[in-house]
């Protein structure tokens, strides 16, 4: 019975002291990369700014019809980048061979970044700015200045808006 007990005894001590067999570990690394590109993302909520006819003498600044134009410029750039909201006109305003200089027409500007102007037809006028990748949102609100020496007709031209982020 001693030997017995002896050998219990051993198998006890000997199934202590040896580690389990599922006990094994390996590791591995992954090597995790990320590209981010310059990006940026533009919303307008109008297509079309319209003025309506009045009289000088009363209106001497005629605002657009439609109100304020919302708008939402995202962009990812570099962390100290410039991010630039732009605005230049095609031509100045023209009906047939007549033309109003597209210099009559001024904007006010609400928004974090967002600065009042006037439209240019030769330079980009700066609507808005900011460093470093973000969203903003603001309002751009468009009026004419009204003269009587304007010439009769219906008058027209296309804003180019530019949103850069280097």
């Amino acid at each position: 019975m001693n030997i017995r007990l002896a050998l219990l005894a051993a198998m006890i001590v000997a199934s202590a002291l040896t580690p389990p067999l599922m006990a094994a570990t390996s590791t591995g690394n992954v090597g995790v990369a990320v590209t981010v590109s310059a990006r940026a993302k533009l919303e307008l909520s109008a297509s079309t700014v319209t003025f309506a006819n009045a009289d000088p003498d009363v209106v001497p600044s005629i605002p657009a019809s439609g109100g304020a134009i919302s708008i939402t410029a995202k962009a990812k750039t570099a962390t100290g980048a410039a991010v630039t909201l732009t605005v230049v006109a095609a031509t100045d305003l023209t009906s047939g061979g007549d033309s109003i200089a597209v210099t009559n027409v001024t904007w006010t500007a609400t928004g974090t970044g967002f600065a009042p102007g006037t439209m240019s037809k030769t330079t980009a006028r700066t609507l808005a700015s900011w460093t470093g990748s973000g969203s903003r949102t603001g309002t751009q609100s468009y009026a004419l200045s009204n003269s009587w020496s304007y010439p009769t007709g219906t008058f027209s031209t296309t804003a180019t808006y530019t949103l850069t982020a280097p």
